[in-house]
């Protein structure tokens, strides 16, 4: 799944990934697309174990593509 979460204020793009984050399975990738670098998601993401890559894009947006880890 993919969520494009550029154009959007803070803090609308962390409320939908988290979102979408409590629907997912273990192993299963979720990958994010934002104007900035999201540094309080990736203090959230670390905090619930998913493990995390940023990919920054031409266009100046930063692809996040997040995995659900096992316990």
């Amino acid at each position: 799944m993919i969520i494009d979460n550029r154009g959007l204020e803070p803090p609308q793009p962390m409320i939908r990934t988290l979102k979408a984050l409590d629907g997912m399975n273990i192993g299963e990738h979720l990958s994010i697309i934002n104007d900035r670098r999201p540094m309080f998601l990736y203090e959230e993401l670390d905090e619930r174990g998913y493990s995390h890559a940023t990919e920054p894009l031409e266009d100046g947006s930063f692809k996040i593509i997040i995995t659900k880890s096992g316990d």
